[in-house]
């Protein structure tokens, strides 16, 4: 593992550490709030009805609307790319994003935001981190392992990250760390992710069961509980569901899995346009 790089933002006022959110737009974008930073996932705000393309001349059309618009985004301090798929950057935010703003994902993708006009891709390979100071906190970012496709097609699929993010005070008090899974199957190199990060208090799994022809790219409800299993997060969000004509496994589908896993103490579910709201024990942070 190496570091591969270190962004410094300017001050903001206050942090409440003892609060955090998650705010759910709809697929994968997300707005998470911890600490000072505001960070923006994947961001996707086409309405229903609209098409994305896929690649190989596939496309998917949207189910939902976003549960806001571009435009009504609170300001940002970077953007969390897990990989290069118009479901998880779209048309929408090409256009309107500000081009300036600091965007971390894999090396593919950012090779294709430069192009696109955007400035300051960051770029992380698989284990390398982003170190982000912001005040008296840290914020290191590391690349996880995701595969997007079992065999051939995972070649042909975009590369894929899932990330992890640990908030750290200036004492060295780690009262967070928040595992995203993008784009990902169950595979065994997501068995190493507790082995080096233990202790995950908050996951958000990109579900789905997304199938391109036929073939599925994102876990389904079944390996949504077997991710709860690999990683075990103290508290598990399902994101990227029901939004696309190519996402075959419904959300209900995995309610059902994790009530007979008997895991239900360990899940959270949030709609499109609600929050999930976490507290840190004061014993993290003292």
């Amino acid at each position: 593992m190496t570091q591969a790089h270190e962004l410094v933002l300017p001050a903001g006022g206050a942090e409440d550490l003892g609060h955090g959110s998650v705010y759910f737009v709809g697929t994968a974008t997300t707005i998470i709030r911890y600490a000072g930073f505001t960070i923006l996932t994947d961001p996707n705000f086409l309405h229903r009805g609209e098409k994305v393309h896929l690649g190989y001349g596939l496309t998917s059309t949207r189910r939902t609307d976003p549960a806001m618009e571009i435009g009504d985004l609170p300001p940002l301090d970077l953007v969390l790319l897990s990989h290069m798929h118009e479901d998880h950057f779209d048309r929408v935010a090409e256009r309107d994003l500000d081009k300036q703003a600091p965007i971390v994902t894999t090396p593919h993708a950012a090779k294709s935001l430069k192009k696109s006009g955007f400035a300051a891709p960051i770029p992380i390979k698989t284990w390398d981190s982003l170190t982000v100071k912001k005040g008296d906190m840290t914020l290191k970012i590391t690349s996880m392992p995701g595969t997007h496709g079992p065999g051939i097609m995972g070649k042909v699929l975009p590369p894929v990250m899932g990330s992890l993010l640990q908030f750290r005070t200036s004492s060295g008090k780690l009262p967070l760390q928040l595992y995203i899974s993008g784009d990902t199957l169950i595979h065994d190199q997501l068995r190493e992710i507790p082995r080096v990060f233990p202790d995950i208090d908050l996951a958000l799994l990109h579900l789905g069961g997304t199938r391109v022809l036929g073939i599925m790219v994102t876990m389904d409800a079944r390996q949504g509980v077997e991710a709860i299993r690999i990683i075990n997060p103290k508290v598990a969000v399902p994101i990227h569901y029901n939004d696309y004509t190519v996402f075959k496994s419904p959300l209900d589908d995995f309610k059902r899995e994790v009530q007979s896993a008997g895991l239900e103490d360990r899940v959270r579910y949030v709609s499109h346009g609600d929050t999930y709201a976490f507290e840190i024990p004061e014993s993290r942070l003292t």
